[in-house]
């Protein structure tokens, strides 16, 4: 499964550390992704969505059931 958001798309990109004596090492920047439970079409699934979306409202969170003793 990549390391993608499920709603935009958005993945790692990839760089440099850049240190004082201007010496390059190859990083990488990660998306801030989440595993949300998602109302999607009346269903409930799993999605990784980043924090992004989430705080944009493109995201329905399914509401908690509390468990029946």
């Amino acid at each position: 499964m990549p390391r993608q958001c499920e709603i935009c798309g958005k993945g790692p990109l990839r760089g440099h550390n850049v240190s004082h004596a201007n010496n390059k090492t190859k990083r990488v920047w990660r998306p801030n992704l989440q595993r949300v439970r998602v109302l999607r079409e009346g269903k409930v699934i799993r999605m990784r969505v980043c924090t992004k979306c989430i705080k944009a409202g493109l995201v329905i969170k399914a509401p908690r059931v509390p468990a029946t003793p």
